[in-house]
Order: structure tokens, then C-alpha cells, then sequence
């Protein structure tokens, strides 16, 4: 061979699918769908021979001893996907059933090879597979497989079509079968119920010529067909530019949190790209923060992303004040609230991004990781944290700086800042705590870390005004504030007085 053959990749209309695949559907590929009833199949298949159909190259849909024809279109006429216009035209459903019954599997090859060579289909569909091998068993007291889909195989694309095969098999049915060893591709279909939650995943489980994404990838049926989450994969990490050996000769611009102490205890804000964790215990104020960094970014033509699990959208937005709902409305700020309960964070993601897409959104607030991890199905809080590592350092490769809020009971007994484990993934971690002052219950502040990055290790008072956040004095006449038992140091000033909330300092 002189010259490489290129095989062209087609779009199968399925969001998401042509991702998973390594860039779209092999064009001639002999592919089998497999998955328990239920499963969503013939869905899958339908959205994709719409996708393709032409008037000069049609598909061809044929159905064995299976549904009715016509009780099968009732339905798959709900979806969107569905063109009627293209019926009879660029697509054609053929029933077997009567050749099924009369003349059995013989009859049933003749008239797909009879099919087929009178249309010169692009696409060509067998709903279902297994109806044909059950009626060569039955016929034969055997089956002879070995001989049988090679057979089928070479009727379908020998008209250079992208052909499918649909069927019904378990996942301990892939083991020393043809059927399975003969197809190009095999995309493997699966539901689960855990806890009242039902999960859909898929699985490129075999793909000549490309390499698919690999892994489970969770997917949703609605009015629109199928959906595709495609799984989390974290790509190169971005290096900033360096000069000889290797040393850093840009730092990275820093971004304002909209409260000034806030900015200068960072500082001098947090550095464009890191991910920041706010803990503190409810009502401390961590979703004002967030909310701040947000109308901060507004205001500087960064616009933002804030993905929210326990408020609704619309609530969030009046709640926030400072004009948030008006930059909502403006388009300068998105608010995400995906379905509770049966998350993935592969399905989070998508959502995210595509808004980050849309508006060229600089920031990002996950609000908060507590709700976040209960909005989840059941089936994936089991890796959650895994899985949040995964989706911080895909959003951060993106040049995204993130912050996100996490519900953190106050311990007088040990120091933990976030009840998930997931401290660690983080750029930076900003607490807050209450404590006990003469009787009196007060809000303090501090900066734990930033990573490549001095920072202020003081222990600042706050309060909570119509504004925003309004940082006071350092705590320096107390030790002991983070143990429950604050002491008064010998020879400590007076008490400062908390910010004042008519003349904020910052």
C-alpha cells in the first residue's frame, strides 16, 4: 500500500456520543448495541439513523418478531429527533415478521440482501439481532453462529453501509461470542436502580481504528433522545512560561474577591486558575463571600458561573441583594440548578461548561460541596471525592478560577477544613468559625493556605451587613480562639471593637 486509508467519522446527532467516541461513527463500521429491554436501544439507534438518513443514501430500519412497526413509531414520535418528513423518503421501515413466520431464517436473509441491493442504503438497522438467532436455533436444533454473522455481515456492508445490530444481552453474554468478535464497534448499554435512583451509563467497550474515551459514561433520555455526559478526563496540565532553568518569568494575575481585607489577608487576591474552599458552619457566611467574588467579577467584565444545590435559581438570585438578580438578567451571571438526587458529576460538568462557553465566564462558585455531594445519585457518592479532584482540575485546566463553600461544624477538639476529605484538592482554603466573646457570639476569619503563596496568618473578626462582608481588626488579645476557650492574653490591649457596619473598612 502506497497511500493510508482514511476512514471518515459521521456525526451520529447524539450530544455527546461523538466525544466518546474519539470524533464520530467509523463510516462502513459493522456496530452492535447491546443492553437489557429497557435500556434505551432503540432510542439510541433511532436518534442516530435520523442523524444520517439522506435522500440519496437512506437507512433502512428493519424489525424482527419484535414490536409492531407501528406501535414502535407511536411512540419514538414523542422525541424531537424524529423527522416525519424523512419517513418513506430518506428513511424506510421494513417489517420481517411475515417472512419470519412463513419462511423462516432463510426468508429473513433474502429479503435484507434483497433490500439492500435494491436501495443502496447509507444505514442499515437490525431491531432486533437476537430475534434472528433464536430463529436459527429453533430451526436447527443448533446454532451455527461461526457462519451465520460473518454472513450477515458481509450482506450488510458489502453496500458500503454503517450497519447496526440491536439486541438484548447481559454483560456475562460477550464472552465466546461471534457476534461480538465479528462487529467493529460494540457500544454496551446499562440502567441501575440504587436507592429509588436510576442511573443510565454506557460503554465503548470495543472501536476499530480510534481510541473512544474510555470508562463508564452516564447518559439521560429526554423529549430531546439521548443525551451523553462524556467521563471526566483531566488533560496536560498548563505550565506558565518560564525562562532558563525553568524559572517562572510571568506570575499569575491575581483576582479580587470584591472585599478589600479580604483581598490583602490573600495577599493581594487569589491567583487567576487556583480552585479556593470557603468552610465554615452554617450561617457564617460563606455563600456571601462566594456571592461577593461573583458581582466582583461582574463588575470587572469577568462574568460568572455559580452552580447552586439549596436554593433554587430564582431565589438565589433575589436573596443574593446587590444587584445580583440584575446581572442574571444581563447575562453577566448564570446560575446553574440541576436536577437533585440523580446527579453524576460527569452530567455537573457538562453544565458547567457549557455555560462557561456561553457567557466566557472567568469565575466559577460551587455552592455548596455539601449540597453538592446529597444532589448526587447514590451510586457516585461513593467516589465523590474522587471524582470532585477530577472536576477541579478540568475546570482549572480551563483557566477557570473556582471557589466553593462546605459546611463545616465547628470542633473545638481538632482542625478540619472540609467534612469530605477533599481539603487537599484545593489551591487555597479560607475558614470561618464562630466564637465566644464576652458573652457574645462573633465571627472570625482566616486564610489557612495558598499554595506558592505568602498569605496573612491572622485571625480577623467580621460581621455580616446589608453590603456584603465587612472585615474588622485582628484578633490579637485572645489566644486559644479555635479550641473553644479563648484566653485573654496578660497584657493585651483592650477589646476592639467588631466592624462597624455603617462605616465599613473594606
Amino acid at each position: 500500500m502506497s497511500e493510508k486509508v482514511l476512514i471518515r467519522r459521521l456525526p451520529t446527532g447524539v450530544s455527546g456520543l461523538d466525544e466518546v467516541l474519539g470524533g464520530g461513527l467509523p463510516e462502513f463500521s459493522f456496530n452492535l448495541i447491546a443492553g437489557a429491554p429497557g435500556t434505551g436501544k432503540t432510542t439510541l439507534v433511532h436518534q442516530i439513523m435520523f442523524a444520517l438518513a439522506r435522500p440519496d443514501r437512506p437507512a433502512l430500519f428493519f424489525t424482527v418478531l419484535g414490536e409492531p412497526a407501528l406501535k414502535m413509531l407511536r411512540y419514538q414520535q414523542q422525541f424531537t429527533f424524529f423527522d416525519v418528513a424523512k419517513v418513506n423518503e430518506s428513511v424506510r421501515f421494513i417489517n420481517l415478521g411475515s417472512e419470519a413466520v412463513t419462511g423462516g431464517l432463510g426468508e429473513v436473509l433474502t429479503r435484507i440482501n434483497n433490500e439492500v441491493e435494491a436501495t443502496s442504503p447509507g444505514v442499515v438497522i437490525v431491531d432486533s439481532f437476537r430475534s434472528i438467532v433464536r430463529m436459527a436455533r429453533e430451526e436447527n436444533g443448533r446454532l451455527d453462529l461461526q457462519r451465520l454473522v460473518p454472513e450477515l455481515g458481509l450482506r450488510l456492508t458489502g453496500s458500503q453501509a454503517t450497519t447496526f445490530l440491536v439486541g438484548e444481552y447481559q454483560p456475562s453474554e460477550s464472552e465466546d461470542n461471534p457476534v461480538f468478535t465479528v462487529a467493529d464497534g460494540l457500544l454496551w448499554l446499562y440502567q441501575s436502580i440504587d436507592r429509588n435512583s436510576m442511573v443510565r451509563k454506557m460503554q465503548v467497550m470495543k472501536l476499530r481504528g480510534q481510541a473512544p474515551i474510555p470508562g463508564l459514561h452516564t447518559f439521560r433520555i429526554t423529549d430531546n433522545g439521548v443525551q451523553v455526559f462524556p467521563r471526566l478526563i483531566i488533560g496536560p496540565e498548563r505550565t506558565q512560561a518560564s525562562g532558563p532553568a525553568g524559572k517562572t518569568t510571568r506570575r499569575r494575575p491575581r483576582l479580587s474577591v470584591g472585599v478589600k481585607a479580604v483581598d490583602e489577608m490573600l495577599g493581594g487576591g487569589i491567583p487567576s486558575g487556583y480552585s479556593v474552599l470557603v468552610a465554615g458552619p452554617s450561617g457564617s457566611g460563606k455563600t456571601i463571600l462566594a456571592t461577593q467574588f461573583i458581582n466582583e467579577g461582574a463588575r470587572r467584565g469577568e462574568p460568572g458561573v455559580i452552580a447552586v444545590f439549596e436554593k433554587r435559581p430564582n431565589e438565589y438570585a433575589q436573596t443574593s441583594g446587590g444587584g445580583f438578580d440584575r446581572l442574571v438578567r444581563n447575562g453577566q451571571v448564570s446560575i446553574i440548578h440541576t436536577r437533585p438526587l440523580d446527579l453524576s458529576i460527569d452530567e455537573t460538568l457538562h453544565e458547567l461548561t457549557d455555560a462557561i462557553h456561553r457567557l466566557k465566564a472567568r469565575r466559577v462558585v460551587i455552592d455548596s460541596l455539601s449540597g453538592f455531594e446529597l444532589a448526587l445519585a447514590p451510586t457516585f457518592r461513593e467516589d465523590f471525592r474522587e471524582s470532585l479532584y477530577r472536576l477541579v482540575a478540568v475546570l482549572t485546566g480551563m483557566g477557570i478560577t473556582m471557589m466553593m463553600t462546605t459546611e463545616l461544624e465547628n470542633s473545638y477538639i481538632d482542625l478540619r477544613f472540609s467534612p469530605h476529605g477533599t481539603a487537599f484538592l484545593t489551591d487555597a482554603i479560607i475558614l470561618q468559625r464562630y466564637v465566644e466573646l464576652k458573652g457574645q457570639l462573633e465571627r472570625v476569619m482566616a486564610v489557612v493556605k495558598i499554595r506558592a503563596s505568602a498569605h496573612s496568618k491572622e485571625l480577623r473578626m467580621f460581621k455580616i451587613s446589608d453590603g456584603g462582608i465587612v472585615v474588622g481588626e485582628r484578633v490579637d488579645q485572645y489566644q486559644g480562639l479555635l479550641t473553644g476557650s479563648p484566653q485573654l492574653v496578660p497584657s493585651a490591649r483592650p477589646t476592639p471593637r467588631p466592624p462597624d457596619k455603617r462605616r465599613p473598612r473594606s
